[in-house]
């Protein structure tokens, strides 16, 4: 009887899984509807925001335009480069693909914005990049400053959207202007439940450009997809986010990056394990390494954390509970958790999310702070979603 059960339970498993990818299967990202673009892009010269994400199944899109003839012209290349095998924070220069030979212009470090040589040699500007939802993952203000560049240029701006990950989930601080950087650009909650095209289209109806200067924008909609769906990344988005744990995890843990805590970078499971060496923060073990291309020179490198495996954590959305507690075992052992205080703030979008776990408040109550502004957020965004609930 019993293993009837567990065989009944296998096989519900399965097709559960199946059933979830083929559910997946009929969704059309922007860049896979040529019909709704290709003719924008007759007579034109094309440059590309695009990163090893920017695929139809195993086809680049590079490839892909280049295939039917699109004049394109330069690639922009942002936070972890056009391949997306550059650690986070690291310098992306600027060059020549040695695969096509287009020129690859770097929109990452010192350059945020392309110059105006640069936009001289485009007539429209098509953005497609994985975004995971989170507004400190910087590929939004990457699109911020590219909308930025085009509007200067009376270049076209136009966004072939993908599913949000994260789409389900609107939560945290409203970002103050004062802690606008370029992990936090917009005055939007850490999770705001939008697809980049969505967001690009608040962007230009909020006049968030400096000098309120716009683009002419066009989003390209995903087919078939809605708020209610999920939707497991066919790559991952960068090099510390190689699955879909470790992007649900994401919007909780990287508070601890500005904190002398690891969250796994420089080992197998970046995002969903934290410890510490000195102050034990749970049972698990594990010792980041230097890994290139993902964490040349991790946190607590060589040495042993103790802490938490949340490859098996059902937690989604952003939950405090983890900082909290983490905070309190530092306070208790006499040692500094918030080593980057500044960056901490900037990641929040204020600095009052900081203040309130050191001042002892429970996440309730910090909850409850940031309610009007989430809600009064909710009701500005409406107007610019495209996808049905």
């Amino acid at each position: 009887m019993l293993k009837r059960l567990l065989a009944a339970f296998a096989l519900l498993i399965l097709l559960s899984s199946a059933s979830a990818q083929a559910d997946q299967q009929d969704i059309q990202v922007g860049a896979s509807r040529f019909e709704h673009y290709l003719p924008l892009l007759k007579g034109k010269r094309v440059g590309l925001v695009v990163n090893q994400t920017s695929t139809l199944g195993d086809t680049h899109l590079v490839d892909a335009l280049l295939a039917k003839q699109v004049k394109i012209t330069t690639i922009f290349a942002p936070e972890h480069g056009f391949r997306g095998d550059q650690d986070a924070g690291a310098h992306i220069d600027s060059g020549i693909d040695p695969k096509t030979g287009l020129p690859i212009v770097s929109i990452y470090g010192k350059n945020k914005q392309p110059s105006a040589e640069a936009m001289s040699q485009v007539d429209v500007v098509l953005f497609d990049i994985q975004d995971v939802g989170v507004r400190f993952y910087t590929y939004i203000s990457s699109m911020h400053y590219m909308m930025q560049a085009s509007a200067a240029a009376k270049a076209e701006f136009i966004v072939l959207d993908r599913p949000n990950p994260n789409i389900a989930y609107i939560d945290g601080p409203i970002l103050e202007p004062e802690f606008r950087s370029f992990v936090g650009m917009h005055p939007i909650p850490v999770l705001h439940g939008m697809t980049v095209g969505e967001l690009a289209q608040m962007i230009v109806g909020e006049n968030w450009l400096e000098k309120g200067v716009n683009p002419e924008l066009k989003v390209i909609p995903v087919a078939n997809y809605a708020r209610d769906r999920g939707y497991s990344l066919p790559i991952k988005p960068s090099p510390n986010l190689p699955n879909d744990q470790a992007i649900g995890l994401y919007p909780s843990l990287c508070f601890f990056e500005a904190t002398p805590v690891s969250i796994g970078r420089g080992t197998d499971f970046p995002f969903q394990v934290l410890g510490h060496d000195k102050v034990v923060l749970g049972e698990f073990t594990f010792s980041p390494r230097s890994i290139v291309g993902a964490a040349s020179s991790p946190k607590l490198e060589g040495l042993e954390a103790k802490g938490l495996d949340l490859r098996q954590s059902q937690v989604r959305g952003l939950d405090l509970g983890w900082l909290i507690a983490a905070h309190k075992g530092f306070a208790e052992q006499g040692e500094v958790f918030f080593s980057s205080a500044g960056f901490m703030d900037k990641l929040a979008g204020t600095d009052a999310l900081r203040l309130a776990i050191e001042s002892g408040q429970s996440e309730a109550e910090i909850r409850r702070s940031w309610q009007a502004g989430l809600d009064a957020f909710k009701a500005a965004r409406k107007k610019y979603l495209l996808y049905p609930e």
